[in-house]
């Protein structure tokens, strides 16, 4: 069994084709063509979209309060590592240090990557698990189409008559009202002016 760590980058959340109320997190090795579909819930996505969408909630969500815990405590995140898939189900470990001790935490995937942005550490897989779950598209068509489902922004034209600054009017109340996924709609379109 190969053990050498393959490196993963996260490509872009979508809605899911196949389960109501749930998104695809889709991974990519970054040497290669392959790419990992998981699927998983609207609250772990909604924790991965902010951090990717540079956002900042009025009040820390459950994975901030994991950092803010750790961070107190001196526990850093090095890695996470997805290393068994299993009846299409992802396992993965949070790899912690405090101080010279080294502990692997298992963890959901979802959680695992809503972690990993927050600490800023790499996410690896290994051979086998790409090899069996990960998909390879085609470079022109198939991957264009897939940048504009992961980035589609469905009701972005309904703030093309704002003002920028009305647009951050409204930008500042979603957050208030943790409504990420408006919030995120409107920085594209502040983001698409500037």
């Amino acid at each position: 069994m190969s053990k050498n760590k393959i490196k993963l980058n996260i490509l872009g959340l979508s809605y899911s084709q196949t389960q109501s109320g749930a998104y695809a997190l889709v991974l990519s090795e970054e040497e290669g063509e392959r790419r990992i579909p998981i699927i998983i819930g609207g609250v772990e996505a909604q924790s991965i979209a902010i951090k990717l969408e540079g956002l900042e909630p009025p009040r820390p969500l459950t994975h901030d309060l994991f950092l803010n815990f750790s961070k107190t405590f001196d526990i850093e995140i090095t890695e996470v590592i997805v290393y068994k898939l299993e009846e299409g189900i992802f396992y993965s470990e949070l790899v912690c240090k405090k101080g010279e001790e080294i502990v692997n935490i298992d963890s959901r995937t979802s959680d695992a990557v809503a972690l990993a942005l927050r600490f800023s550490c790499p996410i690896y897989t290994y051979e086998e698990i790409i090899a069996k779950a990960g998909i390879v598209l085609d470079f022109d068509k198939k991957e264009e189409e897939e940048k504009a489902t992961l980035t589609a922004r469905p009701d972005s034209t309904k703030y093309s008559s704002k003002t920028i600054d009305e647009l951050k009017t409204l930008l500042q109340k979603a957050i208030e009202d943790e409504d990420y996924e408006r919030a995120s709609n409107i920085r594209d379109e502040i983001n698409s002016r500037e």
